[in-house]
């Protein structure tokens, strides 16, 4: 079950990341050609925010139940907060992610109550970009303490 999830959970980062440039794309072109809140805008943000939440469970089902890293972080804290690997996993991922999704629903929520295009577009452009941002500090990339390969296999 962990090694499923570790995988479902490494592989659906990449949608994840997709949706997001995409929302962000989206909102550049809206901003910089002044043009009108299409459907496609709102789908490109839904898809981001809701696979953002979908990583989150399952992140979550990780982080409280399957995950030997997290188990033995939480064994001895003074320890962990010592460890790059184990402080990465235990606390910086966790905190990165969840400023990440904060954002991200800010954005969308924002988006939804403006009152114009334009506005709806600079909310999504400023709100998903620190979300972007956010996201990808906290991805174990590949060369930092702890960090995971690019394409996890089963």
């Amino acid at each position: 079950m962990y090694t499923a999830l570790l995988f479902l959970h490494s592989w659906l980062r990449w949608l994840v990341i997709l949706a997001g440039v995409a929302a962000l794309g989206r909102a550049v072109a809206g901003v910089s050609t002044r043009r009108a809140w299409l459907p496609g805008d709102n789908v490109r943000l839904g898809l981001f925010t809701h696979g953002l939440d979908l990583q989150l469970l399952i992140g979550l089902v990780l982080y409280i139940f399957l995950s030997p890293v997290t188990r033995s972080g939480f064994e001895n804290m003074q320890l962990t907060m010592r460890d790059p690997i184990l402080r990465f996993f235990v606390v910086e991922h966790l905190t990165g992610m969840l400023v990440a999704i904060a954002l991200a629903h800010v954005g969308r929520a924002r988006a939804r109550k403006a009152v114009d295009a334009a506005a709806r577009h600079r909310a999504v452009l400023i709100f998903i970009g620190l979300s972007m941002v956010a996201l990808l500090l906290s991805i174990p990339w590949p060369g930092m303490p702890g960090g995971r390969e690019l394409f996890r296999s089963l």
